[in-house]
């Protein structure tokens, strides 16, 4: 039979197991779509220009101080319009970053552990 693995009892230990998994699973799906709905506002030029982001690094939403509109500063506009973006997405990324180490954390596993999904 099944000598030196402790008979059958180690089966319940793979069922725990199995539930966990699946635990974690969907409260990983959760948070993936809570990504969604989480929104991140970049900025630059103090302000001139805002981006908002979802937590998933997707821009919604883009505002522009209309002072900066100078035909002449077309370069200097441009800059600032990707850098906010860039701002936004980088605050996304590190929010879903802190969401990611809380439901960890919440699960009893190491905050800095990294998961094939």
């Amino acid at each position: 039979m099944l000598k030196g693995l402790g008979g059958l009892g180690g089966l319940g230990d793979m069922s725990k197991m199995m539930k966990a998994a699946q635990e974690m699973q969907g409260k990983m799906a959760e948070l993936q779509e809570s990504f969604d709905r989480i929104n991140v506002v970049g900025e630059s030029g103090a302000g001139l220009v805002t981006a908002t982001c979802s937590a998933k690094g997707e821009l919604k939403a883009l505002d522009i101080d209309p002072s900066i509109f100078d035909p002449t500063q077309k370069e200097v506009v441009e800059d600032l319009i990707v850098a906010a973006i860039k701002d936004a997405q980088k605050k996304a990324a590190d929010r879903s970053q802190e969401e990611m180490k809380r439901l960890y954390e919440s699960l009893g596993l190491p905050a800095d552990m990294k998961l094939p999904f």
